[in-house]
């Protein structure tokens, strides 16, 4: 089926989105129910420093979570922190004290002032139409403000809605810092984050059962696999391990000298999705098929170009001596396949 479509459903009692392009599978989320959401907000505890770590364990009223570079803190002082992403197995939950207030159009940035609007956005008249809306709403707060690239298509007056409500949800988090260990609110499920996050203009499906009739769940099925067939005739396996998500890329049965780079490159261009629909993160090694050191730049280019476009934070670490090249990427969420079963 050609075009966009928003399809929000619930898979295993779990809420759910996905969101499909040209009949494919292009994101998906599903709500984990045993762990904090990302952006959840905690009026939290100082416990114990980790010695050697430059962070401190604090409480919480969901257990305890963990911030780093921490300076000044000592235990038993109340703070305010914001959950990051999820945990690795046996690790406390990861916090920020970065508090960020983040809508369709707006996020509302307390420790960043000043007022940026999306680069994607570069007619001058409309910065300066949306920078307008955004001194009327924000006035003298001293809170900073960025406006998304959703701002583009939208109209003045939900944009305005939008700023207003991010700021006034500021300033009550910022004004309740005081006190016992306390959930002070919860982060977006996915049919909100979908909302949120996949803003250009697509068909929104609800009704219950949409997940088998457009499709979804087969695309969820295929990837239990660890192999993806990629274009030109190579493939690569993504197979996650307890220290690392391991990349093995290869030709297949191509084997003329341009062979390795190909797969690599075609590997790069599919890689970010593939991370980002298994909901894997952390260290990320990839194994590449054979190719000359001068064409490290090329995929590098590729590589770089196709993590732009991508909505998870991912570092781009190097090569190893070995010749593999390793990412580092934020655990915004959990393994989809534990999620399926």
């Amino acid at each position: 089926m050609k075009g966009r479509q928003i399809i929000l459903d619930h898979l295993n009692g779990r809420e759910a989105a996905a969101l499909m392009v040209d009949g494919v599978l292009s994101d998906v989320l599903i709500d984990q129910e045993d762990a904090p959401r990302p952006g959840t907000i905690y009026r939290a505890i100082a416990d114990r420093p980790v010695k050697g770590q430059g962070g401190m364990f604090l409480s919480t009223p969901d257990g305890n979570v963990f911030l780093r570079q921490v300076k000044g803190l000592a235990p038993g002082q109340p703070l305010l922190v914001q959950v990051t992403g999820y945990a690795e197995d046996g690790k406390a939950i990861p916090v920020t004290q970065k508090l960020l207030f983040k809508s369709r159009y707006a996020i509302v940035t307390p420790d960043a002032p000043g007022l940026n609007v999306s680069r994607s956005i570069r007619d001058d008249d409309l910065r300066d139409s949306l920078k307008e809306i955004a001194h009327e709403v924000m006035e003298d707060t001293g809170h900073g403000l960025i406006l998304r690239s959703a701002c583009a298509d939208a109209d003045p007056d939900a944009i305005a809605e939008d700023i207003a409500e991010m700021q006034a949800m500021a300033q009550a988090i910022l004004a309740d810092a005081d006190g016992p260990a306390e959930k002070l609110t919860e982060g977006d499920g996915p049919h909100t984050q979908a909302w949120r996050e996949w803003t250009a203009p697509a068909e929104v499906v609800t009704e219950a059962g949409s997940f088998e009739t457009h499709g979804v769940l087969d695309a969820l099925e295929a990837l239990r696999s660890a192999k993806l067939s990629l274009p030109g005739g190579g493939h690569m396996y993504v197979e996650p391990t307890r220290a690392l998500v391991a990349v093995d890329i290869n030709t297949g049965k191509d084997t003329s000298p341009a062979a390795g780079l190909q797969a690599n490159i075609a590997a790069a261009k599919a890689l970010p999705q593939q991370l980002r629909l298994r909901g894997l993160g952390g260290q990320i090694t990839l194994d590449l098929a054979p190719m000359p050191k001068k064409d490290r730049r090329t995929f590098e280019a590729s590589l770089r170009a196709a993590l732009r476009a991508d909505s998870v934070e991912t570092v781009m670490v190097g090569w190893t001596p070995l010749g593999h090249y390793e990412l580092q990427r934020k655990r915004e969420r959990i393994a989809t396949a534990t999620l399926l079963s």
